[in-house]
């Protein structure tokens, strides 16, 4: 049986990691949106829309996937990409607002 000092070393050993590797999810969800500019210009040359229904849904079908192999909540992964998809989508949307008005 773990003593009170042992939980508490481990409770805040824990909490470091967590916070390192939320460090880590943020520098990479700027990485991800930073990209958006590369997907507008592409797509404005392409002639497609912002929203890209087959892609959206090719990336909700990978998250479960991944999601199952990790024994990770499909529905909570899920909602996480759904907002990251979002957030790319609101700065291509910016990023295209900012070149017709400049």
């Amino acid at each position: 049986m773990v003593n009170k000092a042992e939980a508490l070393r481990v409770l805040q050993g824990s909490r470091n990691k967590i916070d390192k590797i939320d460090e880590e999810i943020i520098y990479l969800i700027a990485k991800r949106t930073s990209l958006a500019g590369d997907i507008v210009n592409a797509k404005i040359i392409l002639g497609m829309e912002i929203e890209d229904k087959k892609r959206e849904d090719y990336i909700q079908d990978k998250t479960k996937k991944i999601a199952e192999k990790n024994k990770i909540d499909e529905s909570c992964v899920k909602k996480i990409m759904k907002i990251l998809t979002d957030l790319s989508k609101k700065e291509q949307e910016e990023l295209l607002r900012r070149d017709n008005n400049g």
